[in-house]
């Protein structure tokens, strides 16, 4: 999730009026230049990456998949939910689209998402694009992907329960990194303080990262009860149906 709207507050920050910005899509402006090249490169090398495996393993059928995960991200994103102090937060969507296509696919899918979010609405600048990635797609798939996956196994990959609580925290701890990640690199960036810009953001989106567990494993329990086939790693039970059915045929 993600604060919706630009939120500037004045703060006094060496000694004159400052904004403190509080939403996680960067505005241009708001990192230095060696942040933004850095964060740009990072996002650069992962998508490659990712368009190159998704390329040489993924099959056929994950392609329209991911046109309809991208669209149902951006669709959800559409949607704000109110939290305390008067804004309002959104998906982000990051490890829901890791727990459906995996963290390759599901990072290109996210990418695109936030890429028309800057074109075509202005949703964070295009200059910093490449921290906007970084910060909430990149973290949101391959870090929410692994902590999902790490859970998961431990709890107990075939069953709800284990899913639910791999998905839930693994959702929520993706919003937190993001948080973090931005605040660092506003900091970074002698935009705000360390202090003042973790503790803004920090603060905010432990709240919103409730609403993006929730919206997440509501999705994903739709999806485990009823199509199962569609998630990345689906469960056992699934998987030997479903060869069972093959050699039946």
């Amino acid at each position: 999730m993600e604060i919706s709207n630009l939120i500037l507050m004045p703060l006094l920050f060496q000694s004159f009026q400052w904004p403190a910005y509080l939403g996680l899509h960067i505005p241009d402006g708001f990192l230095s230049l060696p942040v933004s090249l850095f964060t740009w490169i990072i996002t650069f090398v992962f998508l490659f990456i990712a368009l190159k495996r998704v390329q040489a393993q993924y099959q056929e059928k994950t392609v329209p998949l991911m046109g309809v995960c991208a669209a149902f991200i951006f669709a959800a994103q559409m949607i704000n939910f109110p939290i305390p102090g008067g804004t309002s937060g959104h998906l982000l969507g990051g490890t829901l689209a890791a727990i459906l296509l995996g963290p390759w696919a599901g990072t290109l899918v996210v990418s695109v998402v936030f890429i028309v979010q800057a074109v075509l609405f202005q949703d964070g600048g295009l200059t910093v694009l490449g921290a906007n990635i970084l910060n909430m797609g990149l973290l949101g798939t391959f870090g929410g992907y692994f902590i999902y996956k790490g859970i998961r196994v431990t709890l107990g990959r075939n069953h709800w329960p284990a899913m639910s609580i791999a998905t839930a925290v693994a959702a929520w701890l993706s919003v937190m990194a993001a948080a973090i990640m931005t605040g660092l690199q506003l900091a970074l960036s002698g935009t705000v303080s360390l202090a003042l810009g973790l503790g803004a953001l920090v603060f905010w989106h432990i709240f919103i990262g409730i609403g993006e567990a929730l919206i997440t494993v509501i999705t994903i329990s739709f999806i485990w009860r009823s199509r199962p086939d569609l998630l990345y790693d689906p469960p056992r039970t699934y998987r030997m149906k479903l060869s069972q059915d093959q050699e039946t045929f």
